[in-house]
């Protein structure tokens, strides 16, 4: 059992100074004063530093991504250690162009990697093209078998999409909804949104003609050109959450996109970060030319939401709505995102200047005074 004395909670809402009290990798209490006592096995004291939930980036390719420039330009696999060295205590991994070279099974198996390192992981089925790339016979089977699988990723708007129709793409939805029911998950269509002029339009059809439910449809890279993201505030007010990327895929940075969102009406609990951690991106010259690839940033979703604290005056427990409770909310994970009694014990400690200085994943101290307390399997 750990005791945490004297922490400046944000639940992500102000609770002020608490005492967390973690067993079995959840929280068990949360009062005023929790006496110490000789059956706890570690005793520490928060000294009144700011403690936040976790956070979740929904969107990292935790296998590599990339190789749109041939094979030489893949991307390599993440490490939990870059993701705790930023804040990251649960992801969910995906595949992007590629659903040949990379396997829908090698991405299972690197959840579980991670999960056994230490903090949570989920996955999405599916990739790019209409026709899924699964791990049982079906999208269905997979929301109903496999226990890290929490919905189905698509693109459109995109060159490298199928073009699917709204009939399609609604029949896929119904298969990711019943399979959840059964799974009790909630279940969600993750949608990479390209830069065609079509943008959200074949969304808006599912929500307004064939009346599907908004919140199982999870756009995402919504700041990529400010026409789509004009698109993303129509959704947003009609009550779908809309994800911004942080790493690539953006025409303005992250955080203007949420202080412009708010600006025309758009509730903050609408709005979420992801990274695109792991993409591959282009390295080029003055000229524009090509000189080699980058992996796209896993760590700017926390140095977004700084930025929207301290340059755009957004209150500490409103911003950090975008990485930890919004996400939670978005892919239906009840326990996590959130400071709780009962709530899984992943833990950001911050500075009084918002550093992150430690880590908490599951009850486990991962991170503390800046430096990393855990290691990479290899």
């Amino acid at each position: 059992m750990l005791l945490i004395k004297n922490a400046n909670v944000y639940a992500p809402e102000s609770l002020g100074i608490k005492d967390l009290l973690i067993a079995n990798g959840r929280i068990q209490a949360i009062e005023n004063n929790i006496e110490k006592n000789k059956l706890f096995s570690q005793i520490w004291d928060a000294q009144e530093k700011i403690v936040t939930p976790g956070i979740i980036d929904q969107h990292v390719h935790i296998i590599g991504a990339g190789g749109k420039n041939g094979f030489h330009s893949m991307t390599p696999e993440i490490k939990m250690t870059d993701l705790i060295s930023c804040g990251t205590t649960t992801v969910v991994g995906l595949l992007g162009t590629d659903g040949s070279s990379r396997s829908i099974k090698t991405l299972n198996a690197k959840t579980k990697s991670l999960i056994n390192e230490g903090i949570s992981a989920y996955m999405y089925t599916g990739y790019y093209g209409l026709d899924p790339i699964h791990l049982t016979e079906s999208v269905k089977d997979d929301m109903m078998f496999i226990d890290n699988v929490l919905g189905c990723k698509i693109a459109l708007a995109d060159i490298r999409s199928s073009y699917p129709t709204p009939l399609e793409l609604v029949r896929l939805l119904k298969d990711i909804r019943v399979g959840g029911m059964l799974a009790s998950k909630k279940g969600i269509l993750h949608i990479h949104l390209g830069a065609l002029t079509d943008k959200m339009d074949v969304l808006f059809d599912l929500v307004e003609n064939f009346e599907f439910p908004i919140e199982h449809i999870s756009p995402t890279h919504v700041g990529r050109t400010k026409d789509l993201f004009e698109q993303a505030i129509k959704f947003a007010k009609l009550g779908g959450m809309i994800d911004i990327t942080t790493g690539a895929s953006k025409y303005t940075d992250p955080y203007k996109s949420v202080l412009y969102a708010l600006e025309k009406g758009v509730d903050i609990s609408k709005i979420t970060f992801s990274s695109d951690g792991n993409a591959g991106l282009e390295k080029l010259d003055d000229k524009g030319k090509l000189i080699g690839f980058r992996k796209a940033p896993v760590d700017k979703n926390l140095e977004e939401v700084i930025s929207l604290i301290k340059k755009g005056g957004v209150s500490i427990e409103d911003a950090f709505k975008i990485i930890t409770k919004n996400p939670a909310n978005n892919l239906g994970l009840t326990n996590k995102g959130i400071i709780k009694v009962g709530a899984d014990a992943d833990f950001c400690v911050f500075d009084s200047d918002l550093k992150l200085m430690d880590v908490l994943a599951h009850g486990v101290l991962m991170m503390e005074n800046y430096d990393l307390k855990v290691n990479d399997s290899f």
